[in-house]
């Protein structure tokens, strides 16, 4: 075997050999043999080609043709023509496969199910454009050095995503496999000088000593990095997070009829929404209920706590029940029950991944593509559907369990015990030492948890405030209940959190507190009507809501106990938000009528606490951040695509609140819908003023009046902040953002938005700054230089 096809062997292995680091993503993994066979075509005819021999580029170009065709070939065969062509058409299928894989990935757990395509094709294309700058690199242009980066790529994307204990092993796969790669280039290198001496025999009679001395050379030395590549990240130290900080992965809804889902904490994706002075209808709502005081709207369930913050837990989906559901776990015989109906309509512009209803639900009647996930008993949409416009009937349980059947609950399950109660090691200990003394001489978990639920809503001196800023980390519950200021978040964390230390399975919800009784019958349910609450099991009545929150919803009215003395408030009465200045004393359940409500008499409650709507960018490209900026430079055909995801992530993101946040979140935004425009081919002109810019953009975006009002308030917010005494923030700036750039892409044809999405123009920006960077450091060398001055040998 001549030295470059051994080296175009060794490119194809230490590509599939990184690849490994992608199968404990998806289940199964038999997308690598597909990858394989694809990858092993691409690297033949590469080797053919440069038999001929063809020039470099040809070279590279004819493996990038035939690698589209064989992807056309695979993925979208009756897109193409005679099946093996790409067309308009079969591009169109791949821009659709990449954008439904995304938003798999997004919404999947690992491992992901495979039989999503798009998840496929990104997973088999992206190997195997990698496989071709490996061995663009490595034999085309005999460099395996450069090599290594698109490798780290690869592997730099499984290992961010990956949460398994094993990536010390997929790491030494994929350092062996790049190992072998400069081992096989060296050993061509040396082999272009003539026949490598190794050295005299080991011993008389066995011959010429073996020429592979510096193949072993370069293996000790190999292992020994390897080995200390192991060895130093042990003795890094860790980051961890805040209360408020959410799950990386993402949110939302599984595919086909199982598979997984893991979501961002929607607690976490509209802190920009916090303290929103314009509310607006979401959901509106027709229900038999006969007590619209506990018709919360349920939308999903937060039961996995490390110790900073509370998140869902990776679930098993399925296909959505035919008819009933299933009892509700622990639900016994003896429960009073009511089954009520319930007609949801959601607002146009309410895109929600996951489908609001009362729980527990009973049956669900809604279009289009939505699974059911057992445990919570939720609805999350598949493929990208949302509740956008939706109208759907939900019918449910109104449970009435008594006090009496609550105080005399059984012990619950082992496993459920150990599920429900778990508490990491880093939570401070005054978490349960306060729920031992706040619970002292309670004589059942009932009793503890009624007692909880007073001490923070009642007689614990807590007050209601959307303004308060507790901090992050591990103490932050501590702080809270040191401060005893906070908003719906706050109370329900600490509570269940509380709950667990005393060996009571707990849970948040998230949903909708009741909502405004309409004129015409119905219920109208608003922004500020976003709400989170604990939910504690009980053997034999299951899941059952309990509200700490002082002033916000409806006490439940099975935790009225007939002891005297009782301070719990009455639970006829519906919630009332507390005014803008918090009060001194402690807060009382005064009633929020439906007349306030309408009035906007009510104060807002914390926006914190609503699920994401929108369709926000996936999270895990956060993962690929320092990832990017080689993969542009490396011009792989995806990366424009990736760091716009994680630009606009980024700069429409979490941010702080404080006066010195205002500039930069504000700037952030602006920069953002210009880049926006120039994506969709609207060049920014830097030379204009913001308010000529905002009015050139509306002009020739060809913006309708709510979206030229959008850009107009934007522009206005980036001029207080440059040019105020002391710079504030503007609450909705996202939102204007977002609607802005939906009107940009309404105007604009398929292929400007194409482009737009797979070779945005505002990626430019990378070359810039890259540039800007070599210049000041080509400046700091320079400066840094000695000047060396010759000494004269004359004297006198």
């Amino acid at each position: 075997m001549s030295g470059r096809a051994r080296l175009a062997l060794c490119a194809w292995a230490a590509t599939l050999m990184a690849a490994c680091a992608l199968l404990p993503l998806v289940d199964p993994a038999t997308w690598i043999l597909q990858a394989a066979v694809l990858l092993a075509v691409q690297t033949g005819v590469g080797a053919v080609a440069r038999r001929v021999p063809l020039a470099r580029p040809l070279t590279i170009g004819a493996q990038a043709l035939v690698t589209l065709m064989l992807l056309t070939l695979v993925f979208a065969r009756q897109q193409a023509v005679a099946g093996l062509l790409p067309g308009p058409q079969a591009f169109q299928r791949f821009a659709d496969l990449f954008q439904q894989g995304g938003d798999d990935i997004a919404r999947y757990a690992i491992p992901a199910p495979l039989e999503s395509d798009g998840i496929r094709l990104m997973l088999v294309g992206g190997v195997l454009v990698i496989g071709l700058l490996v061995d663009a690199l490595a034999v085309s242009f005999r460099s395996a050095a450069p090599a290594g980066l698109p490798l780290l790529a690869l592997y730099s994307v499984a290992a961010g995503l990956s949460e398994g204990g094993a990536d010390w092993l997929w790491f030494l796969v994929a350092a062996a496999g790049y190992l072998m790669l400069l081992l096989a280039e060296g050993r061509d290198r040396l082999s272009q000088w003539g026949r490598v001496f190794g050295g005299a025999a080991r011993a008389p009679g066995t011959g010429q000593g073996r020429a592979l001395a510096p193949v072993r050379t370069g293996r000790r030395i190999g292992a020994f990095a390897l080995g200390i590549a192991l060895v130093v990240p042990l003795a890094l130290p860790a980051m961890d997070g805040g209360l408020l900080d959410g799950a990386r992965g993402g949110v939302g809804p599984g595919g086909g009829g199982g598979g997984t889902i893991s979501a961002v904490n929607p607690l976490v994706s509209l802190r920009d929404s916090l303290n929103v002075n314009e509310d607006r209808e979401v959901l509106t709502l027709r229900t038999d209920s006969a007590n619209l005081s506990d018709l919360y709207l349920r939308i999903v369930s937060l039961d996995d706590f490390d110790g900073t913050t509370w998140k869902p837990s990776k679930r098993h989906i399925t296909a959505v029940p035919d008819g009933t559901f299933p009892t509700p776990a622990g639900l016994g015989r003896d429960v009073e029950r009511t089954e009520i109906r319930s007609l949801i309509s959601a607002a146009d512009d309410f895109a929600q991944d996951w489908l609001p209803m009362p729980y527990p639900p009973s049956a669900v009647r809604v279009a289009g593509n939505w699974r059911y996930e057992p445990v919570g008993m939720t609805l999350v949409g598949d493929h990208g559907q949302n509740t956008r416009g939706l109208t759907y009937e939900v019918r449910s349980l109104s449970l009435q369990p008594t006090a009496q059947q609550l105080a005399a609950a059984p012990q619950p399950s082992a496993a459920l015990l150990r599920e429900y109660t778990e508490l990491p090691d880093s939570l401070p200990d005054v978490v349960a030492r306060t729920a031992r003394e706040v619970t002292a001489g309670a004589a059942n978990p009932y009793e503890q948890a009624v007692k909880l639920q007073e001490y923070f809503a009642v007689n614990g001196g807590f007050e209601y405030d959307t303004q308060v800023d507790i901090g992050s980390g591990s103490d932050a519950i501590a702080r809270f209940l040191k401060e005893k200021e906070g908003f719906c978040v706050h109370f329900s964390f600490a509570m269940a959190a509380m709950a667990r230390s005393l060996g009571i399975p707990a849970r948040v919800a998230v949903g909708f507190a009741p909502g405004s009784p309409q004129a015409d019958g119905s219920v109208s349910v608003g922004l500020r009507d976003a709400h989170a609450w604990p939910e504690v099991y009980f053997e034999g009545v299951g899941w059952t809501r309990f509200e700490p929150t002082p002033t916000r919803g409806s006490t439940p009215a099975y935790t009225i106990t007939d002891q005297p003395g009782s301070s719990v408030p009455d639970p006829a009465l519906p919630s009332r938000n507390p005014q803008t200045e918090p009060s001194a004393a402690p807060s009382e359940s005064d009633a929020c009528s439906p007349q306030d409500k309408k009035l906007e008499a009510c104060a807002t409650e914390s926006a914190v606490a609503v699920p994401v709507t929108g369709g926000g960018g996936p999270p895990w490209y956060a993962l690929l951040g320092w990832v990017l900026a080689g993969l542009v430079v490396l011009a792989v055909p995806l990366a424009p695509l990736l760091w716009r995801l994680r630009v606009r992530a980024l700069r429409l993101g979490a941010h702080g609140r404080g006066e010195a946040d205002a500039g930069p979140h504000t700037l952030a935004v602006w920069r953002e819908l210009t880049d926006t425009a120039w994506d969709l081919g609207i060049r920014p002109e830097e030379s204009q003023t913001t308010r000529r810019a905002a009015a050139r953009l509306v002009r020739l975006g060809r913006l309708d009046p709510a979206a030229a009002a959008a850009v107009h308030r934007v522009a206005d917010a980036v001029e207080q902040v440059l040019y105020a005494p002391r710079p504030r923030l503007t609450a909705g700036l996202t939102e204007d953002a977002r609607l802005a750039s939906a009107g940009l892409r309404a105007t604009a044809g398929r292929t400007t938005r194409l482009r737009a999405r797979i070779a945005p123009r505002s990626a430019v920006r990378v070359a810039w700054a890259v540039s800007a960077r070599w210049a000041a450091l080509k400046r700091r060398a320079a400066a840094a230089r000695p000047v060396w001055r010759g000494t004269s040998d004359q004297q006198g």
